[in-house]
């Protein structure tokens, strides 16, 4: 060993704030993303893009023919039964085609809870606009209520 002392690696820090218009500045693309990432209204809006997105090619592709993009639902496939999800992409083109009554046929359930959650998307939405975070959870009485849902609701049309 040398007679040196030892002295910790350190990474040297920056020398001076960033200026406004640099990467790192406030003003440059990391700030502009974090400010809108860290927006209470960033994952409510970014879910309505996706929706709406999805909703332009829903009423494009025709799920009811066979051969279109979507795969067969895993649980459909395993199984020959109808998952409580089953129908919902051939159900949202029918109500894009204004169709209500097939759009009923193909997921009945989901048909009558869409306003519900459609309330409780816009909620959200209006929520985070106003610079207000609304955590999305559900107690678990309201966890035990939807799953015996879904599960009474695949019992049944699988019967019926």
């Amino acid at each position: 060993m040398t007679g040196r002392p030892a002295v910790p690696f350190r990474v040297p820090g920056p020398t001076r704030a960033p200026r406004p218009d640099e990467p790192g500045g406030p003003g440059g693309l990391r700030g502009l993303v974090a400010r809108w990432t860290g927006h209470p209204a960033a994952p409510p809006l970014g879910l309505l893009a996706a929706g709406i997105a999805g909703s332009f090619w829903v009423y494009r592709n025709d799920p009811h023919q066979s051969g279109h993009w979507l795969p067969r639902c895993p649980f459909n496939w395993a199984t020959g039964l109808l998952c409580p999800a089953c129908g919902a992409t051939r159900m949202v083109y029918d109500l894009l085609h204004a169709d209500p009554v097939r759009a009923f046929h193909e997921n009945a359930l989901l048909f009558v809870s869409s306003p519900v959650i459609l309330w409780f998307a816009g909620r959200w939405l209006v929520d985070g606009l106003r610079g207000r975070r609304r955590p999305v959870r559900m107690g678990p009485r309201a966890s035990y209520a939807v799953l015996a849902v879904a599960v009474l609701w695949a019992v049944v049309r699988n019967v019926v």
